[in-house]
């Protein structure tokens, strides 16, 4: 008796595609890959391919926006996370699972700030709004979480690009150094922001 293998659904084969689509982008550049080695890492046909993701330049935008939305869905997942210890830092726990995504989703950073930051429009665009929306968490976090000073809201959102910019930075760095840690990493950015927020001393110009 014939076994009928079933097709998964069409959402479920579309993710599968996107996650061949990263994979390949990761490891070259976005000019070079060709939709038949996607077509080839997801098991598939290069028609199939197009159907469900539309042109190559569809197919990068695709991934872009998915890998976007994984990296701010974690981050909001640990930030507001209901079980966190009372006390602990809401800002360090927010940059240590960005770091951590970053270490577990290295073909996900790599196609997002490696290969998509440099290709132009419309993908500059897209990460340009990923690190808005992400700047807009931190600032709303940082906001949270100096109530008792009330920062006006431009200074908070000041930090929170720096704190962003400072964790792309880092990013790299991790990347590029594996002695080095999430951790570490995360108490490195936070350490910095908050610093930022100190009162400067009597007789100190302010930063400029």
């Amino acid at each position: 008796m014939r076994t009928k293998h079933r097709r998964p659904p069409r959402g479920v084969r579309r993710q599968q595609m996107i996650d061949a689509a990263v994979s390949v982008f990761s490891r070259g550049d976005y000019h070079n890959v060709r939709v038949d080695e996607i077509a080839r890492a997801a098991g598939t046909s290069k028609p199939t391919v197009y159907h469900h993701l539309g042109s190559k330049e569809g197919i990068f935008t695709a991934c872009v926006r998915r890998e976007a939305e994984r990296l701010i869905e974690h981050l909001r997942a640990a930030v507001h996370d209901p079980r966190a210890p009372g006390g602990e830092d809401p800002l360090h726990r927010g940059m240590l699972a960005f770091f951590t995504f970053v270490t577990h989703n290295r073909d996900s950073w790599t196609v997002l700030y490696r290969r998509a930051a440099g290709q132009g429009e419309p993908f500059a665009g897209e990460i340009a709004r990923t690190r808005d929306r992400v700047t807009a968490e931190v600032a709303d976090l940082i906001s949270t979480c100096t109530a008792a000073s009330a920062p006006a809201r431009r200074e908070a959102e000041l930090l929170a690009r720096v704190a962003v910019s400072t964790a792309d930075a880092f990013a790299d760095w991790l990347l590029d150094h594996p002695e080095e840690t999430p951790h570490t990493m995360a108490g490195h950015v936070t350490a910095l922001t908050w610093s930022s927020l100190a009162p400067v001393p009597a007789g100190e110009p302010a930063a400029p």
